[in-house]
């Protein structure tokens, strides 16, 4: 199955923290700043990483950017440059753009632009972003250390009516379900009898490759 491929366009804390860990799950990124010196700094880290200016449409045409998945309007506090950006990206077609907003008035424009998902960088940082944008079944990412995580995923329609025992995650993939959110309230330390329905909230946690094993045989399914 073809992995996704992301563009990242403006590359600063926030968007060149979201672009490596992107990188660093196995995706192509292309990241894509005016300033010279930051694009050197990730020129090695990135896939391809390039000066340009993303209010231009034949620059983005230029650079292929239609082709990608996803755009990622990470830029600063310009904010015009961002909603032209954001405009572009949508006129050629990228199947889900992403823009980080700088205030609230910023994220009802970009909303009202059709934007897929706004992001406010202060209530959510890029390592936990890269995370959601990669799995569409995860809700939440939080990261104990860097060996070990605390994920939040919605129960996807291949585990309707399994129970914990047949999923039997701790064997199979070396991670634990250790609550499951239900419209009835949530269990806490589910049995192996307990079972999952779609749409259920299961809260794993386990070491990042585990979890990252179990993620993709579920979305594989």
């Amino acid at each position: 199955m073809k992995k996704q491929q992301f563009v990242v366009i403006g590359l600063g804390r926030f968007g060149s923290s979201l672009a490596l860990e992107l990188m660093d799950l196995g995706y192509e990124v292309l990241g894509i700043d005016h300033n010279e010196e930051i694009v050197n700094e990730l020129s090695n880290r990135l896939t391809h990483a390039v000066v340009a200016d993303t209010t231009e449409e034949e620059v983005l045409k230029s650079l292929g950017v239609r082709n990608f998945d996803c755009g990622i309007v990470a830029m600063g506090s310009d904010i015009q440059r961002s909603i032209l950006t954001a405009i572009l990206l949508k006129d050629l077609g990228i199947k889900t753009v992403v823009a980080k907003a700088i205030s609230v008035l910023h994220g009802r424009a970009l909303e009202r632009l059709g934007v897929d998902r706004v992001i406010f960088p202060e209530r959510d940082m890029g390592i936990r972003v890269a995370h959601q944008l990669v799995n569409p079944n995860l809700l939440d990412f939080i990261e104990l250390s860097k060996e070990y995580s605390i994920v939040e995923m919605i129960v996807p329609a291949c585990l309707e009516s399994k129970n914990i025992g047949e999923l039997n995650p701790r064997v199979r993939f070396g991670c634990s379900i250790v609550a499951i959110h239900k419209k009835s309230g949530i269990i806490v330390a589910p049995t192996a009898m307990d079972q999952l329905i779609t749409g259920d909230i299961m809260v794993i946690i386990g070491s990042n490759k585990n979890i990252e094993d179990f993620k993709a045989v579920i979305n594989e399914d």
